[in-house]
């Protein structure tokens, strides 16, 4: 009999309860039982949920109070040495402190999680680092679901993908220098789960799905024969991609079992299967659980019934990954239509879809039909819908040709016209874009949304806020301003509210990182700009200074990563048609004298597929997509973009091939060490690494931003060199919004002295 589980469930709530009480506990509103009993009642709340769909198990271990890597090193007693906390001894306040940063301390790095919009906290290696154990949170949270009654089984980060993700500081040459250590680490803690009567562990390994050196792939198998001794029995779950070029090491690891992502790896299951031993559960991902289109029921149960008779209860069905990456439930959702609702299904519907798997090769096909039927209408809506294609779009985009996609003439002789017109002095200061979004803000906005305010009352409110916004801009003495984005909810949400193509939901809130909880756009169809989106939020900002104001859009490649994407069609074909949507934009703006227009893409390497084999064809695409998005302007409009949260180094001729006049990147968490690899490419256009960090309260002295912005000058030369933040400043409050940018002014006119004195002396 075949059995169900899932890799992991949303942590934040249905409704963001995670979230508010993670911030009421942040400000001081709430102390730490109170969060903790937040905690408990979701993480009840999701094990039932499981339970009820009819899984054969509830996942623990999935829950983390901001992220699933730094809660692992927690539990190791990993955390960096650097805070000087003791990890046994480790409190929640502690553990916000090293993600979020304090004003003693900088917060830890972080990054994209693979290919993902999820961020997860960078593991700090030193000589020094221990894994002598920490925290007991995971085991006091097993307790909690046996309690209640459930059969367990633990999801923990494998030791080697906790590796692979960190980022070596001191002490040691390379990261598998530190393996012996990480493995000790992790018996102890297996070897406590199996006197605790745990079963089952799932142990995931990502890294896989990459294109793994022979000392890592080497490294499997003697790392878990150590580790399947004295421990329960290990799932080694890969997901992201297809590992086929594993086959060999998978089949024979000291494992008990090895779970497939078979959404991003459809290919490699006949390989994999193909002699698989006899005492190994496969588990197969066939639920995705990065996008939310219903599962095409029918389709999955024929390709899984050929194994059902060599695996029998050996065969696990599962979601292709946690659904970390998805809303909670679509029962949440009351506005959506009737047609286009049953097209979805959400982390709470996907449940019941994989049990509707497990039950029909049960042989209970009966009992799940209705299931069946109902997947069967929904792919059947899908496919007959007019309301998915516009012969229009896609006539405008078969037109397009590789003149679209360039500016007029090349970065040397654009930026020579822009410097004559804008005549900024050096190491010109800015922002990227939002300023903090506060609680009047929001309220006005979401007063609007239902109605309670007409159109020209919420009009007039965001007009005020953006005086406020260049009021200060100017006080600070900023040289490039912005209207501060008060109108936008999200970066991706405000734009596909007005394209057509793109739907939204109510509740549809999926964790980014933290407490930062982003409600993606669906894209449906084909898509298009019926109007402009920004234009008048620009030129009313652009009336209030003589400065210039940069007008503010999310890019292509980022609108489509950070969206749930159709899957009807390639994906390059939908971000080519945003593309165009935004070029009719980035042309209006141009249209009313916005002279500098920021078209963000933070979301650029994300998007790269896991292998590099396939990087050439995405990358391609998306500098298309962006260049098509941008070149419709003149030589003396500024085109701007910015990125963050990512590695850049391996795909910098790919970036610099997107021919931004201006470039903002994050770089203060790294202490600049991103801005490294511009420096050894020859970068060749202006850039602006980020001098402090956004996502910490901490407010940066003068003195640290002007370290970092010498040794921004050792790598890019002066005059090609912006001061800015690492990203907006929407999550933050103006008191310390205010202090950071005028430390960050005052920084760069010190640098201006030094550069004047150097030209003296000289």
């Amino acid at each position: 009999m075949a059995l169900a589980h899932v890799l992991g469930f949303p942590r934040i709530g249905a409704h963001r309860e995670l979230k508010f009480a993670q911030e009421s506990f942040w400000k001081g509103a709430s102390d730490e039982a109170a969060l903790r009993a937040t905690g408990a009642t979701l993480r009840a709340r999701h094990w039932q949920a499981q339970a009820d769909a009819g899984l054969d198990f509830v996942t623990v271990g999935d829950f983390a109070w901001y992220d699933q890597v730094l809660g692992t090193l927690a539990l190791l007693g990993a955390i960096p040495s650097r805070f000087g906390f003791d990890p046994k001894q480790l409190t929640l306040a502690d553990y916000f402190t090293l993600a979020r940063g304090s004003k003693q301390h900088f917060a830890m790095e972080m990054t994209k999680w693979f290919d993902t919009n999820y961020h997860y906290l960078v593991p700090e290696w030193a000589a020094d680092v221990q894994f002598d154990g920490g925290v007991d949170w995971l085991h006091d949270e097993i307790a909690e679901a046996r309690a209640l009654g459930h059969k367990v089984k633990v999801a923990l980060v494998g030791p080697l993908t906790l590796l692979y993700q960190g980022k070596v500081k001191s002490g040691i040459a390379n990261k598998l220098d530190l393996l012996p250590k990480v493995v000790a680490g992790y018996q102890k803690l297996l070897q406590r789960l199996q006197a605790a009567g745990i079963e089952a562990v799932q142990i995931d390994e990502p890294i896989l799905a990459l294109e793994l050196d022979a000392g890592w792939r080497d490294a499997f198998a003697p790392t878990y024969a150590k580790l399947k001794d004295n421990a329960p029995a290990l799932l080694l779950t890969t997901y992201f991609g297809e590992v086929s070029e594993h086959a060999e090491l998978l089949r024979t690891l000291p494992v008990a079992g090895v779970h497939l992502d078979l959404v991003r790896g459809a290919g490699q299951l006949e390989q994999i299967a193909a002699g698989w031993p006899q005492d190994k559960v496969l588990s197969l991902g066939v639920v995705d659980g990065r996008n939310l289109w219903r599962t095409d029921l029918d389709q999955v149960l024929t390709g899984l019934k050929p194994l059902q008779a060599q695996l029998g209860d050996r065969l696990w069905v599962a979601s292709s990954c946690s659904l970390l990456h998805v809303p909670v439930d679509l029962a949440n959702e009351p506005k959506l239509d009737d047609e286009l609702k049953s097209w979805l299904a959400f982390a709470t519907q996907k449940l019941a879809e994989i049990v509707a798997i497990k039950q029909a090769l049960n042989g209970k096909a009966a009992e799940v039909e209705a299931q069946f039927v109902a997947s069967r209408a929904a792919q059947a809506s899908r496919r007959s819908s007019t309301r998915i294609h516009n012969p229009l779009v896609q006539k405008r985009l078969a037109a397009v040709t590789a003149a679209d996609a360039e500016r007029s003439a090349g970065f040397d002789a654009r930026i020579a016209k822009q410097q004559a017109k804008w005549q900024l002095p050096a190491f010109p200061t800015t922002t990227i874009g939002s300023f903090p979004q506060t609680t009047e803000i929001r309220q006005a906005r979401a007063a609007y949304k239902r109605g309670e305010i007409g159109h020209l009352d919420y009009l007039d409110k965001m007009r005020e806020e953006i005086r406020v916004v260049v009021e200060k801009q100017e006080q600070l003495g900023l040289d490039v301003l912005v209207h501060g984005e008060p109108e936008r909810n999200d970066m991706v949400e405000y734009f596909g509210e007005q394209l057509w193509g793109y739907t939204f939901t109510a509740n549809g809130w999926v964790q980014s990182y933290g407490s930062r909880c982003v409600k993606p756009p669906i894209i449906y169809g084909d898509v298009y700009r019926p109007e402009a989106m920004t234009v008048g939020w620009s030129q009313f900002a652009q009336t209030l200074t003589s400065k210039p104001m940069k007008g503010m859009l999310t890019g292509p490649v980022t609108m489509l990563q950070w969206s749930f994407v159709r899957d009807d069609q390639p994906r390059e074909t939908t971000a080519l048609q945003i593309a165009l949507a935004l070029r009719d934009e980035v042309c209006d703006l141009e249209k009313a004298n916005i002279g500098m227009i920021q078209i963000d893409e933070p979301a650029f390497r994300e998007g790269l597929p896991l292998k590099s084999r396939d990087w050439p064809h995405y990358l391609d695409w998306a500098v298309r997509a962006f260049k098509i998005s941008a070149a419709g302007v003149g030589d003396e409009t500024q085109i701007h973009t910015h990125m963050c949260y990512s590695e850049f180094n391996d795909i910098l001729p790919w970036i610099a091939a997107m021919d931004a006049d201006v470039i903002t990147i994050e770089t203060s968490r790294s202490d600049m060490e991103l801005l490294d690899g511009f420096g050894e490419f020859a970068y060749p256009n202006d850039i602006g690494p980020g001098v402090y960090d956004i996502h910490s309260p901490r407010v940066p002295q003068v003195d640290e931003m002007e370290r970092l912005l010498r040794k921004a000058r050792g790598v890019i030369p002066d005059t090609r060199l912006w001061v800015n933040p690492d990203c907006g400043l929407k999550t933050r409050g103006w008191p310390e919004t205010y202090e950071a940018l005028e430390n960050m002014v005052l920084a760069a006119k010190r640098l201006r002295a030094t550069v004047e004195q150097e030209r003296k002396a000289a």
